[in-house]
C-alpha cells in the first residue's frame, strides 16, 4: 500500500495589522436659540394652585371695585354708540345711525364692547339713565380687565414658569392705573386684552412650529379680532405676528431654511390666514367696517391721525393744547404713574436682556420687549396727539409687566447662593408692592389717579398733571350728598345741580329722584352765570397755577372728595350775592352789580370769578384804578389767569400805562397761545406807537384765531387808509359788515 504524501501544512498568511481610526458618529450641532433649560419644577402643581386661587380672588375684587366705581367722562359717547349699535343689528342694518356719528367719531371705533353690553342691557330692560345700566358695563369691563391680567400672567408663565406667572398676576392687579381703568374704561382695556391675548397665543402657537395647532391659531386670531374690534390700531398685531413668525423661523431654520419652500409657506400661511380671520371676525362687531371690510378699517386707521382730539391738558404745571405737547409727553406720564416694581423691573430687564435671552426661549422675550417699546416710540416718531395721560398706550403695559417679572425671577436665580441677597430681594419686593396696594385700598373708587413715589406721588402731581381727568369722583360727591340728606326721596323742593361733568352725574343718579332733581351743564370758569343750588366741579378744567395757589376748593365749598388728601372734586353751595350780581351784570346795571360783587368778595375773598366781574364792571364804569385793583386780587387767587391779565391790561391801557398793559397782554398769550383778543390789543398798542408791521402781524393772528372779530378788521382798514390804500380798506370794511 503506497503512502499518501503528507499534507503540507499551510502557513497562515500574516497580514500586518492596519491602524483603524474609529470616528464618533456625527451629531447635529445644538441650536443655542432653542435648547434652554426647562422651567418645569416638581412644585408646579402647588404653584398652579396658588395661581388659580389668586386669579379667583383678583377677579372677584376687580368686579367689586367696578360695581362701586364711578362713570368716566367719555361714556357719554360710548353709551350713545351702544344704543346705535343695538339699533343697527336689531334692524339688520336698516337703522344706519351707527355708520356715521359726528360727535366723537365713534363710527371709526370697533363696537365689540358696546354691542355686547348694549344687548345685555336691552335684555334686562335697562336704559342709559338707569344706574344698573352702568353697573352692567362696569362688571363687563372688570371681567375684560381681569382677563387682560390673566393672559399677561399666562404669557410670563409660558416663558419662565408658574412662579413668574404668579408674580406677574400680582403685579398686574396691584398696578393702580391699570386696575383703575379696568373698572371703567371700555376703550383701552378691551384693546389691551386683545393685544396681550394674541401675543400669548403666538408664543404657544410658534413654540411647536412647524407643527400646526388650529386651536392656538384661533386664539391668536380672536385676540387680534378683539383689538381691531375696539380700535383700528389693532392692525399693529398683524406686524407683530409677522415679526414673531420671522424670528421663530430664523431661530429654528436659519437663513438656509429659506430654501425649504414648504416650511416657509406654512409660516406665511399662518400669518396671512390668521390675519384674515381676525379681520373678518372683527368687522362683525363694527358696522362701519362691515360696509367695506377691506377698505373702511384702513380708512379709520388713517382718519385717527387726522381727527385727533385737540383739548387743553395740564402737563408739567402748564395748561397746553394736546397738539402742542412736548415729544416726551408719553414717557413722562409712564415713568411717573407706573408702580415702582414695574419701573425698576422693566429697566432691570433691559440691563439683563442678554441673560434673559440665554435663559429662556428668546423669541417670546424679544417680542414681549418689542410689544412694550415699539408703540411708544412710534407715537413719538409720528408726533401723535395724546391727551389724558398715556391711557391710549395702556395696551403696552402688560408686556412691560412681563419683562419686569422676568427680571425679578432671573435676579432671584442669580442670587440663589446668596442668602442675604435673596432675602433682601424678597423684602424689597414686598415693600414695592405694598405702596400701590395701600393706594388702591385707600382710593378704591378711583385708583387710576395714582402717581408713584419717585415722581412725588399725587400730592406733587396736583396742579402739575391731570389727576381725575374723567370726573370719576363725581359719584362720590353725589353719594356724600345722599348721605347728608341733601338728596333724598322726600326732598321738599326741587334741587338744581350744576356741573362740568353732567353725563357722569345724570348716569349715576338715573331715575332715582324723578321730578325732584335736575342737572345743568356749567363750565367752571362761568359757574355763577346761571342760578343753581349745588355745584359739583372736578379739578379737570382748572388751570395749574390756580390749583397750586391753594385757593381751590374755595370757601364756597361744603365738601371735597380727595385721593390721599389731594382734592379731586368740590361740592359748592349755591345762592348768595354772586348770583344777584350776575343778574345785574347781564342787565348792564353795573352799580348794582358792583355792590353785590363787593359783598361776595367780602364773604368769599377767594372767589376769583367775582373779582373778575368786579374788574369788568369798573372798566365799564370808567373806574380803571379800581378795575386794576380787582384784577390784582383775582390774580392773587388764580395766578396767571388770562382773564385777570386781560382786564388788568385793559385797565392799565386806559390809565395810560401802555408798558404795563403790553406786558399783561403778552403774558396772557404766553399762558394761552390762542387768546385772540390779546393779540388785537397788542396790535392796537403797536399801531399807536407807529409799529405798523407789528400791528399788521398781530391783526393777522387775531383773525386766524377769530375770523369774526370785527374790531380787528376796522383796525386793519385804518392802517391801510394811513398807507393810502383806501380801496383795499373799503373792501375789508365791506367784508367785515357781512360777518
Amino acid at each position: 500500500m503506497s503512502k499518501r504524501p503528507a499534507k503540507r501544512k499551510q502557513q497562515k498568511k500574516v497580514v500586518p495589522k492596519a491602524t483603524v481610526k474609529r470616528t464618533k458618529p456625527k451629531t447635529a450641532k445644538p441650536n443655542p436659540w432653542l435648547n434652554r433649560p426647562s422651567v418645569a419644577s416638581e412644585q408646579d402643581p402647588f404653584y398652579k394652585k396658588v395661581f388659580t386661587g389668586l386669579a379667583i380672588v383678583f377677579l372677584l375684587l376687580t368686579m367689586l371695585l367696578a360695581y362701586n366705581g364711578g362713570i368716566n367722562g367719555d361714556d357719554e359717547y360710548q353709551d350713545k354708540y351702544s344704543t346705535d349699535l343695538v339699533n343697527y343689528y336689531s334692524t339688520f342694518g336698516a337703522d344706519t345711525s351707527a355708520l356715521y356719528i359726528k360727535k366723537g367719531n365713534m363710527h371709526y371705533y370697533g363696537g365689540f364692547f358696546d354691542t355686547v353690553t348694549g344687548f345685555t342691557n336691552k335684555a334686562l330692560g335697562l336704559e342709559m339713565y338707569d344706574a344698573a345700566y352702568h353697573d352692567v358695563r362696569h362688571i363687563f369691563n372688570a371681567v375684560i380687565g381681569f382677563l387682560a391680567m390673566l393672559f399677561t400672567a399666562l404669557l410670563a408663565k409660558e416663558i419662565a414658569g408658574w412662579r413668574a406667572g404668579i408674580l406677574t398676576l400680582a403685579f398686574m392687579f396691584l398696578s393702580p392705573r391699570f386696575l383703575g381703568h379696568s373698572i371703567m374704561n371700555p376703550k383701552d382695556i378691551p384693546f389691551a386684552l386683545g393685544y396681550i391675548a394674541s401675543i400669548y397665543y403666538m408664543a404657544r402657537l410658534f413654540k411647536n412650529m412647524p407643527g400646526f395647532n388650529w386651536k392656538l391659531a384661533l386664539g391668536v386670531a380672536l385676540g387680534m379680532a378683539l383689538a381691531i374690534a375696539t380700535r383700528a390700531g389693532g392692525f399693529i398685531l398683524v406686524g407683530i405676528l409677522g415679526l414673531y413668525a420671522g424670528l421663530d423661523f430664523l431661530t429654528k431654520k436659519g437663513m438656509k431654511g429659506l430654501g425649504d419652500v414648504k416650511t416657509v409657506g406654512l409660516y406665511a400661511a399662518n400669518v396671512v390666514g390668521i390675519s384674515l380671520v381676525a379681520l373678518l371676525v372683527a368687522v362683525l362687531f363694527w358696522p362701519y367696517a362691515l360696509q367695506a371690510p377691506f377698505s373702511n378699517p384702513f380708512e379709520a386707521l388713517g382718519a385717527f391721525e387726522k381727527l385727533a382730539v385737540k383739548i387743553r391738558v395740564l402737563f408739567d404745571g402748564v395748561n397746553i393744547m394736546s397738539d402742542n405737547t412736548p415729544w416726551d409727553y408719553p414717557l413722562q406720564w409712564i415713568w411717573r404713574t407706573v408702580p415702582m416694581f414695574t419701573l425698576i423691573g422693566f429697566l432691570g430687564s433691559l440691563a439683563l436682556l442678554p441673560q434673559l435671552i440665554k435663559k429662556y426661549r428668546p423669541v417670546p422675550v424679544v417680542v414681549a420687549l418689542f410689544a412694550a417699546v415699539f408703540p411708544v416710540f412710534y407715537v413719538i416718531y409720528k408726533d401723535a396727539i395724546l391727551h389724558d395721560g398715556w391711557r391710549h398706550l395702556t395696551f403696552v403695559y402688560p408686556t412691560m409687566v412681563v419683562m419686569a417679572a422676568l427680571f425679578f425671577v432671573t435676579l432671584e436665580s442669580i442670587l440663589k447662593e446668596n442668602k442675604m441677597g435673596k432675602y433682601g430681594l424678597y423684602v424689597a419686593l414686598a415693600l414695592l408692592v405694598l405702596e400701590p396696594a395701600v393706594y388702591i385700598a385707600r382710593n378704591s373708587q378711583f385708583p387710576y389717579t395714582y402717581f408713584n413715589p419717585l415722581s412725588g406721588g399725587i400730592s406733587h402731581a396736583f396742579g402739575n398733571y391731570e389727576t381725575d381727568y374723567w370726573g370719576v369722583s363725581v359719584r362720590q360727591a353725589l353719594e356724600w350728598m345722599e348721605d347728608e340728606g341733601i338728596l333724598s326721596q322726600d326732598m321738599p323742593e326741587k334741587i338744581t345741580i350744576a356741573t362740568s361733568f353732567i353725563h357722569n352725574a345724570r348716569a349715576y343718579v338715573g331715575q332715582k329722584y324723578k321730578g325732584k332733581l335736575s342737572f345743568i351743564y356749567q363750565r367752571f370758569n362761568k359757574r355763577y352765570e346761571r342760578p343753581w343750588d349745588y355745584g359739583i366741579f372736578p379739578s379737570r378744567y382748572l388751570k395749574g397755577p390756580h390749583l397750586r395757589s391753594g385757593s381751590w376748593p374755595n370757601s364756597r365749598s361744603i365738601h371735597t372728595v380727595t385721593a390721599n388728601g389731594v382734592p379731586l372734586v368740590s361740592v359748592e353751595k349755591g345762592g348768595g350775592a354772586v348770583f344777584r350780581a350776575e343778574e345785574a351784570f347781564k342787565k348792564k346795571d353795573y352799580p348794582a352789580a358792583i355792590t353785590d360783587f363787593k359783598e361776595e368778595v367780602k364773604e368769599h375773598p377767594d372767589n376769583e370769578l367775582a373779582w373778575m366781574k368786579l374788574a369788568m364792571c369798573y372798566v365799564n364804569t370808567g373806574n380803571f384804578q379800581a378795575a386794576k385793583d380787582a384784577a390784582d386780587n383775582m390774580l392773587k387767587v388764580t395766578p396767571d389767569n388770562t382773564s385777570g391779565l386781560f382786564y388788568r391790561g385793559i385797565a392799565q391801557l386806559n390809565s395810560g400805562n401802555t408798558a404795563g398793559a403790553e406786558a399783561d397782554f403778552r403774558r396772557a398769550i404766553e399762558v394761552e397761545e390762542d387768546f385772540s383778543t390779546a393779540y388785537y390789543y397788542l396790535a392796537l398798542i403797536q399801531y399807536n406807537r407807529q409799529d405798523v408791521q407789528g400791528a399788521l402781524d398781530n391783526i393777522q393772528k387775531t383773525l386766524q384765531l377769530n375770523p369774526r372779530f370785527k374790531p380787528a378788521y376796522e383796525l386793519w382798514a385804518q392802517i391801510l387808509e394811513g398807507q393810502g390804500n383806501t380801496q383795499r380798506a373799503t373792501q375789508i370794511r365791506s367784508a367785515a359788515a357781512k360777518l
